[in-house]
């Protein structure tokens, strides 16, 4: 049975689903991929420099802004996301009452991840506020970050999964699985150097208490 959907007719078939150069897919990929690399560059570059604290007056006004600069690339990504969807192919394996099941869950359990993390974290927690000097008093551990790493990311994926098979579209598949690997990606640089500012931040309170 494996083997009749493993087999190269199958794979292209799946591929006759999937336009790798319509430009809104394009664009999706583009917007996909540019928006943790600019965040991430963003918010190093404020560590090191304070250029957002000084040009709005504050860290926390800095904080906010970078927030809603994050919030304003997220909605064009998703409408990038959706448009590139409206334009694939149909994609008849998900018209079935199980797939729409399956939306729905993840639509479900991704949007609890992300709101969940969110009520933790609050804006500056979520918008990478220990950038600007704004650190967490203690390591958060509750609901949803008892239950997996990252659920903000993981979250995310999900809910692009779901409009994609939601939307019947192949693409959408693709285009999550970009998702899910830049965020991967990006949590490599974001863990590591997070760990590196609550690291020289213990050492620098050490140093004033001794």
């Amino acid at each position: 049975m494996f083997e009749e959907y493993l087999n190269q007719e199958y794979f292209e078939y799946l591929a006759a689903h999937i336009d790798f150069t319509e430009t809104y897919f394009l664009a999706a990929v583009a917007c996909i991929i540019f928006n943790p690399l600019w965040w991430n560059i963003t918010a190093r570059l404020e560590y090191r420099t304070q250029f957002m604290t000084k040009m709005c007056g504050g860290p926390y006004k800095g904080c906010y802004l970078l927030a809603f600069l994050i919030f304003a690339l997220g909605i064009l990504r998703d409408y990038l996301f959706s448009e590139a969807l409206n334009r694939q192919a149909v994609f008849a394996g998900f018209d079935n009452f199980e797939c729409e099941v399956i939306s729905y869950i993840l639509y479900g359990v991704g949007g609890i991840l992300v709101l969940g993390a969110y009520l933790k974290l609050g804006i500056t927690g979520t918008y990478l506020g220990d950038y600007f000097g704004i650190l967490m008093k203690e390591r958060v551990t509750g609901f949803p970050f008892n239950v997996m790493n990252n659920p903000m990311y993981n979250g995310s994926c999900m809910l692009f999964l779901a409009h994609a098979i939601s939307g019947k579209s192949l693409a959408g598949v693709a285009l999550t699985i970009v998702v899910y690997i830049v965020y991967k990606f990006a949590l490599v640089f974001e863990e590591s150097f997070t760990n590196y500012i609550y690291s020289n931040a213990a050492k620098k309170s050490s140093k004033k208490s001794n």
